[in-house]
């Protein structure tokens, strides 16, 4: 595996790097300040994305696309994950990201004209609905939602939540238990049979359109509605979900690295006892061991999206990326505070936010435990080498 960047990616990496830097990270405060702006605030940011040639970096190009591998989506996701609203901004951010590799590998050319088509001009939004109180979520198989065949169609019963981005979303991706099996249908926002119970408050606050409960309640949908085949639904939240594991880990990689620089640049300028807070040992030791833990989620996220362009399943290597580099930038960030104390825990810095937003990565997508369970029970029984 080469290491080097290509002078096309490095060229691609510090135009992503330029934008955030002079025009996203500069609209963090005023979405601080007023978290009703965020939706107005990323229309402007994707505008100027698409003006410099930076939208949907994951995408192939017929789609309006940049076309990039796996592995330079990584250099690219980290860049722009610099900023919480950097890769929202290069519409690139979940659920959106996801949903759109889904669909476009599964749904049929009327499902893109309705649904992708939209989704990749960033003049929608979407959701994922699988996870149900005490149902569905980290064990898949628990899904109480059901599809109840009618004539040519489906009644979709149950109720979903953390469904994130649910509050103005156009449209859902639902999975519910058909006779045939798990299936996943598309059912739109203002479905009379679809109801937006509330927005869950969470710790979290900066993913536009929160984290909705929903309840599906005498939802007839016709058989145009079903994405792919019925009874498919786990295989395709496969397809979805080992992707979209590792490009979460590429956008939070870059909320990392610049915490860490941040408390870089505070112990190079703060004094404390008579030096420098950079030459106390405490201080080098935690920017050290930073240091060395990003590198390593670094190094994890390129050697599975190497494994993804060779045309290669990335399920062991997806799980061990996802518990190292949500734990690892969690750590990152946590000694980052600590770093620059009270200015830490004040929002004069992103430092705070950041700690807030990155906790609930260790949960979505798998908790840490689930994976590192799924990842001993391959190693063990199917003779997995380390």
């Amino acid at each position: 595996m080469d290491f080097s960047l290509d002078q096309e990616t490095a060229a691609l990496r510090d135009r992503v790097r330029a934008f955030v830097e002079e025009v996203v990270i500069p609209r963090e405060g005023e979405v601080a300040k007023d978290l009703g702006r965020m939706e107005e605030v990323l229309r402007e940011l994707q505008k100027e994305a698409k003006a410099r040639g930076l939208f949907l970096p994951h995408m192939p190009k017929e789609l309006g696309g940049l076309g990039l591998s796996w592995r330079q989506l990584a250099v690219v996701l980290e860049e722009a994950g610099r900023s919480l609203l950097g890769p929202r901004a290069l519409n690139a951010a979940a659920p959106d990201e996801g949903n759109m590799h889904l669909l476009h590998r599964v749904a049929n050319e009327a499902q893109k004209r309705r649904y992708l088509y939209p989704l990749l001009s960033g003049e929608v939004r979407s959701g994922f609905a699988m996870t149900e109180p005490m149902g569905a979520g980290a064990d898949p198989n628990l899904l109480k939602a059901t599809a109840r065949r009618k004539g040519r169609g489906f009644v979709l019963e149950g109720r979903k939540w953390f469904t994130t981005g649910a509050e103005g979303a156009a449209f859902f991706i639902v999975l519910a238990r058909a006779e045939e099996g798990p299936t996943m249908f598309l059912v739109d926002r203002d479905h009379p049979g679809l109801k937006l119970v509330r927005t869950i408050p969470t710790m979290d606050h900066w993913s536009p359109g929160g984290h909705g409960e929903i309840l599906l309640e005498g939802c007839e949908v016709g058989e145009e509605a079903v994405l792919g085949e019925p009874g498919k639904g786990f295989h395709y939240a496969e397809l979805r979900l080992d992707p979209a594991r590792l490009t979460h880990c590429m956008r939070w990689l870059g909320v990392g690295v610049r915490a860490t620089e941040l408390a870089q640049e505070y112990a190079l300028r703060r004094e404390s006892f008579g030096k420098k807070l950079a030459e106390h040992q405490g201080v080098q030791f935690m920017i050290a061991d930073s240091h060395i833990e990003l590198h390593a989620a670094r190094l994890m996220i390129w050697h599975a999206a190497w494994k993804l362009d060779r045309g290669e399943r990335i399920r062991h290597e997806a799980s061990m990326a996802k518990v190292f580099v949500a734990e690892a930038v969690g750590r990152a960030v946590d000694r980052a505070i600590q770093i620059t104390g009270g200015l830490g825990i004040s929002e004069d810095t992103p430092l705070s936010i950041f700690y807030r937003e990155v906790r609930p990565f260790r949960i979505y997508d798998g908790p840490s435990e689930v994976h590192r369970a799924s990842i001993g029970k391959r190693a063990l029984y199917k003779g997995l080498r380390p």
